[in-house]
């Protein structure tokens, strides 16, 4: 009995270690799967923490790559040059902030409200009431800042700014087919003055140290939004 056990507890001795060969073994010839979009989207993250807190001038790879835990050659693999991420990194905010008002929209709709009380809810998600859009706000600065020496920069952000018109001018041409908004209204004109409005406060509140007070939204744009959408929606 005891010469069998000692041949069994050999045997599966020997079978542990080819296990454990095979699993060396493996993992040496087997190369490990590499999420591009997500090494691209760590970089991303940890450009904008810098940008936000040091400026687009003073934004090393140096510094990136010790916020991200990564090295200075792995940004250089992603990223052809500072610029190349800067327009990166900002579509990403800009795309994680589209997600939101997005969002805001549909559940707007669901619920069945009006063109104004939807676009009165998006809008808010451009106000830096937390620390993710204060970090959006700084950035966007930023950018506004190098965009006036550089002409792809400033393309990029007024193409961000255009876009965001254009959401505006969009909810602002419903509301004329639905009744909220006077058919004389030039669309164009009234989405750039709410846009200009939410600019302005949005400058205001990041100067503030704890601008979470949405009483300030109301009190501020909606009479700028009043002036534009003055009726009721007759859509049932």
């Amino acid at each position: 009995m005891a010469e069998r056990d000692g041949q069994e507890r050999s045997q599966f001795s020997q079978y542990s270690h080819m296990v454990i060969f095979t699993i060396w073994l493996y993992d040496l010839r087997v190369p490990k799967i590499v999420d591009h979009q997500e090494r691209r989207q760590l970089i991303a993250v940890a450009f904008q923490e810098q940008v936000a807190e040091l400026g687009f001038s003073a934004t090393t790879y140096a510094r990136v790559a010790a916020g991200a835990g990564i090295s200075v050659g792995l940004i250089q693999h992603y990223f052809a040059d500072r610029h190349e991420l800067l327009e990166y990194a900002y579509d990403d905010l800009i795309r994680r902030r589209d997600g939101r008002i997005d969002a805001a929209v549909a559940a707007g709709e669901k619920k069945r409200w009006s063109i104004r009380q939807i676009l009165d809810r998006a809008m808010r998600e451009l106000l830096p009431l937390d620390e993710q859009r204060r970090r959006e706000h700084r950035i966007a600065r930023q950018l506004q800042l190098t965009g006036s020496q550089d002409q792809a920069l400033a393309a990029l952000a007024m193409g961000a700014h255009e876009a965001l018109c254009l959401r505006v001018r969009t909810a602002v041409s419903n509301g004329r087919e639905c009744g909220e908004v006077e058919p004389d209204v030039d669309a164009d004109v009234a989405a750039l003055r709410i846009v200009s409005a939410i600019y302005g406060l949005a400058d205001v509140l990041a100067l503030q140290a704890d601008a979470t007070d949405n009483r300030t939204y109301s009190e501020v744009l909606d009479p700028v939004v009043a002036t534009v959408f003055t009726g009721e929606c007759r859509r049932a």
